[in-house]
């Protein structure tokens, strides 16, 4: 179950910071935008749960069997771009994670499309980096 939900949260994470990269794709159609207009005001929770769960599923929490470094590097990355906003109300460490994720920001479309694809792959358990 926590398996899936990283994946769905990575799907939906890849489609709204890679948003740029794939209106170019559809062209005409607007059909990225119109599901990043859906998911954007959930945009928060996705950043929290791709965050959180990457980080559960590198350190093997929950029983995870399913680990993957760069998956959930991406993931959690991705997470931090996403919450760029609530990560400066942090105590003490806010700001630390806020100048993280400003430096890593020219790299979000980077990090949303290979998170977007990561993620569909290991949905239809394709796991192309081991």
């Amino acid at each position: 179950m926590m398996l899936l939900l990283i994946k769905i949260a990575g799907i939906g994470a890849g489609i709204l910071l890679g948003i740029t990269a794939l209106d170019k794709l559809d062209g005409e159609s607007n059909f990225f935008n119109d599901i990043a207009k859906k998911l954007m005001p959930f945009s928060t929770l996705i950043g929290g749960a791709v965050l959180a769960l990457g980080l559960f599923e590198l350190l093997g929490i929950f029983g995870f069997n399913d680990r993957h470094f760069i998956y959930d590097l991406a993931a959690m990355v991705s997470g931090l771009l996403l919450l760029t906003h609530v990560l400066s109300q942090v105590p003490k460490v806010g700001d630390s994670l806020v100048s993280i994720s400003k430096k890593l920001m020219p790299f979000k479309v980077i990090f949303g499309v290979g998170l977007l694809v990561l993620s569909v792959l290991r949905f239809i358990y394709i796991h192309p980096l081991g």
